[in-house]
């Protein structure tokens, strides 16, 4: 069951102009659901994505790099769930062309022009044959109010979609950011088996765009964690349309500043709503390091807290059995860290300090805040200013089914 998460009203979604999405069901893997998202983008439109670090990435990330390497401009992409074409080789590299080859004669521009996205199953052959027989029904179904309809088109084992909007007020122009993504497990980006796509109508130069792409990622999907596994085929993409009433010409632009808030606003929400929906999570888990040394050794600290199985089934258990967070600490890689400089918290509750447990500390108070569906645990190192935060989730018994029943 999803932690604080609300099911999606496709009414709060705000369409973006020069943004057209379209779906279809193409029994990729299972009959009778959508699992082809078509997207249709104004000529003129800029594109900036990031993708997985996995070495083993999956061919539509290799042919996604390409065609924005390539500079022709971005007018389409193509999602399809239920396979991950990765795993699969020169005939996987051939079949996310074949599929971009399809799209663009479809919409009348070129295979450069087109973003091909996969998830789902690794290690099998893509059904291409059906993907790009449904690429049609997804063509007719082209809209610029869909975006509830795309959020479910990309979903896996999350159980719900996820989608967010923002319009806000530049200079007395408006400008509409609006994002899907989708993602449930093995997240640990840099990035994660997660696709996210936000789109605005603002006109951005690409090279701004290629800037705040990854910015954005570092606020938010590269700050979460499921189980610390980092996928195949990851990919965050951020598209300008232009198409809106506010153009923004370089970083000093007045209008520069709100309109990245606002992207990095949709893109936090999306990447919060996967931890959110994590397979089997019941508990979301703020983890902030504050007085790190480094931005590097915050985050360190940080992972070693979220991606400890121990502490995430403590978090299951509503067990304060808080020493296993010490402990995370104390192997998080910072060789010369003063254990009697470190103080500890969650919530609200003072745990440790000076390298042991608080005075003032009761078990009766951290059982208290264990049981919360959303706990903050804070740590401070004393060693500079440097802070960083990560999202994560606990670790249940429907986790472990989730992944061994996944490809039954």
């Amino acid at each position: 069951m999803p932690v604080n998460l609300a099911p999606l009203d496709p009414a709060r979604l705000y369409p973006v102009a020069g943004l057209e999405l379209g779906t279809a069901r193409a029994a990729i893997r299972k009959p009778n659901r959508r699992d082809v998202l078509l997207a249709r983008i104004a000529p003129g439109a800029t594109a900036a994505g990031v993708f997985t670090r996995n070495r083993f990435c999956a061919a539509p990330v290799t042919v996604c790099r390409e065609h924005l390497a390539a500079g022709a401009g971005i007018r389409a992409f193509v999602v399809n769930t239920g396979n991950a074409n990765a795993g699969t080789g020169e005939p996987g590299l051939a079949a996310a062309r074949q599929t971009c080859a399809a799209v663009a004669a479809l919409l009348g521009c070129e295979p450069a022009q087109v973003l091909p996205f996969s998830t789902g199953v690794i290690l099998e052959p893509l059904p291409v044959d059906r993907l790009v027989a449904g690429l049609p029904a997804a063509r007719d179904d082209l809209r610029a109010d869909q975006w509830g309809v795309a959020a479910e088109a990309i979903m896996t084992t999350d159980t719900l979609p996820k989608a967010a909007s923002r319009r806000v007020t530049i200079g007395g122009r408006s400008a509409t950011v609006t994002g899907i993504s989708k993602g449930a497990g093995m997240i640990r980006p840099n990035m994660a088996t997660m696709l996210g796509f936000v789109a605005t109508d603002a006109r951005v130069p690409q090279p701004l765009l290629a800037k705040w792409v990854r910015e954005a990622a570092d606020a938010s999907f590269n700050r979460i964690t499921i189980d610390g596994d980092t996928s195949t085929n990851d990919s965050f993409v951020l598209i300008a349309t232009g198409a809106g009433e506010v153009a923004v010409a370089d970083e000093a632009d007045p209008s520069a500043a709100p309109l990245k808030a606002a992207i990095v606003a949709v893109a936090r929400e999306l990447a919060q709503a996967i931890v959110r929906d994590g397979e089997g999570a019941t508990k979301f888990i703020t983890v902030a390091v504050e007085r790190a040394g480094t931005p590097d050794e915050a985050a360190a600290v940080a992972y070693a807290i979220a991606h400890s199985p121990l502490v995430k089934t403590a978090f299951f258990a509503s067990d304060p059995n808080l020493g296993r967070i010490l402990c995370a600490i104390g192997y998080a890689g910072i060789e010369d860290l003063d254990p009697s400089r470190i103080d500890l918290w969650l919530d609200d509750v003072h745990v440790a300090t000076r390298g042991g447990r608080h005075p003032d500390y009761r078990e009766e108070d951290g059982q208290r805040v264990m049981k919360q569906a959303e706990i903050t645990v804070r740590v401070s190192l004393a060693r500079g200013e440097a802070a960083t935060t990560v999202w994560t989730c606990d670790l249940s018994h429907d986790y472990v089914s989730i992944n061994a029943d996944y490809r039954s």
